[in-house]
């Protein structure tokens, strides 16, 4: 091969190297933007139930929309990355969020800060968390792991930073001033898309969705459409409807996934119920620790305390889960830090004194530290990267509906109760729960892909994808991932 096709050859791998760092840096900053602003909600808590007279419950609706399209829009971020790139998805999403909030400040009504604050910026944050993530698994192969857990420490950024801001703005100028800045800092995502460019073939032409392999099929597919659509049967037309859709679904929401991996299949709904019970001390801690007679600006430095541990542990945690010996064993870490998570809310259970809401503040962050930095992980262990934007929109389309629910029927529960330990005891019950069921699922299911791995195929050859129940083949770190092919330019 001559040096202009070698050179050429490395210029079409950006995988791990040069502008993937760059991306990183990125995704690290969009991190903060999206998963790391709903933390400092609980600041704005009782100023708003203040403001529109609106009970616990009430109130809890707008972070849990916003945090619920946040994960749920993952199949609209799907079909944007696959028709648009992650560029564009990213920028669309930064918009979006910046218009949400700036509109949020002009609202009269509680309801109509659901509409703005919730869902308007809820969506511009899912675009662009999302596709971002996509786009970091696309330039990472070696060090994906790292990766993961590095970009998740933006949001331990923006849990440190989001709540000391949000009450010194909240202090000097007002809930509706705030929002305003808000939005005009959550416009940064747009510049994070801008960063996160094609990658390039060898030629330099951007890869193109669909498959080169896919077009005759497609084809075909497409003239089958027309011609029942042209045809006189009205049964062919609406079978041809039915399939049609059902491959849709399929496209987008990787329902075949779900029925055929176990893997998956377990950890979805394991994650599905877990979320029932992991967001509400993010949105209950500060209006519990102010109840209880902490000062307002103590109470909100309890979610900073989290996010700055976070800093440190996801790191460690990304690197200590890479090592080869947590290879097709993540999920248990994952698992454990669950259960721990789970029963650190028996700490705030026993006292709301400052100095043990800081101790239960330690531990839950580091509890959080591992879950934060494994869980995208982990989904890329059981899916192969070329359906993993398909199986990220089901993924958290399902656990978007018990982030809804989850606060607001909590803050029913402390509406008739008076008693903020019912927000405890709810995230242990559902968090507790979740970590047995995933782990010894798992356990149970490594078993059985053992005995028939035995029977099948030598221990030098077995799939890197140990949660499958079928196996596959495993990729060699050279290659460029698959589903690179999704990354289109505008």
């Amino acid at each position: 091969m001559s040096q202009g096709g070698a050179a050429a050859c490395k210029a079409a791998k950006p995988q791990d190297r040069g502008w993937a760092w760059m991306v990183l840096l990125a995704a690290v900053l969009l991190q903060g933007l999206t998963l790391g602003f709903p933390s400092c909600i609980g600041v704005f808590f009782t100023d708003l139930q203040h403001e529109f007279q609106a009970s616990n419950s009430e109130t809890s609706w707008f972070p849990s929309i916003m945090v619920a399209v946040l994960h749920g829009g993952g199949p609209l971020c799907s079909i944007l990355v696959k028709r648009f790139g992650c560029r564009f998805a990213v920028m669309l999403g930064g918009l979006l969020s910046g218009v949400g909030m700036v509109s949020s400040s002009f609202c009269k009504s509680i309801s109509q800060l659901y509409l703005t604050a919730g869902l308007i910026t809820g969506l511009g944050s899912c675009f662009s968390f999302q596709a971002g993530v996509t786009a970091l698994g696309y330039y990472f192969v070696r060090w994906r792991t790292l990766a993961n857990a590095m970009a998740s420490t933006g949001v331990s950024l923006g849990f440190t930073l989001w709540p000391l801001l949000s009450q010194y703005l909240l202090d000097e100028m007002g809930w509706r001033n705030t929002f305003l800045i808000f939005g005009g800092i959550l416009l940064n995502g747009c510049v994070c898309g801008a960063i996160m460019r094609p990658v390039q073939l060898a030629s330099g032409s951007p890869l193109q969705s669909p498959k080169p392999g896919e077009e005759p099929g497609r084809r075909a597919e497409e003239a089958q459409l027309s011609n029942g659509a042209s045809s006189p049967h009205p049964e062919l037309q609406q079978q041809t409807r039915r399939t049609a859709c059902f491959q849709m679904l399929q496209k987008y929401l990787a329902f075949d996934i779900f029925c055929q991996n176990k893997g998956y299949q377990i950890y979805t709904i394991g994650v599905t119920w877990m979320m029932m019970g992991f967001a509400l001390p993010h949105v209950y801690l500060v209006p519990y620790a102010i109840q209880n007679g902490v000062e307002e600006r103590r109470a909100a430095l309890l979610i900073s305390v989290i996010g700055f541990i976070n800093i440190f542990i996801r790191p460690l945690t990304g690197l200590l889960s890479g090592h080869r010996v947590f290879t097709g064993r993540r999920i248990y870490l994952f698992s454990l830090a669950m259960l721990l998570c789970g029963l650190s809310n028996f700490i705030c259970i026993t006292s709301a004194e400052f100095s043990v809401l800081i101790v239960y503040c330690v531990i839950l962050s580091i509890a959080m530290s591992g879950i934060g930095a494994l869980t995208f992980q982990v989904l890329m262990d059981v899916v192969e990267m070329d359906r993993f934007s398909s199986a990220l929109g089901l993924f958290t389309i399902l656990e978007s509906i018990t982030l809804l629910i989850g606060p607001p029927l909590t803050g029913l529960l402390v509406d008739i109760t008076s008693d903020f330990h019912y927000v405890f005891y709810n995230s242990s019950f559902f968090l507790i729960s979740a970590a047995l069921f995933m782990g010894l699922s798992f356990c149970a299911l490594e078993k059985k892909n053992k005995l028939k791995e035995a029977s099948k195929v030598p221990l030098d050859n077995a799939s890197r994808y140990e949660y499958n129940e079928m196996p596959t083949e495993p990729q060699s770190e050279s290659q460029s991932p698959p589903a690179v092919v999704y990354i289109t330019s505008i």
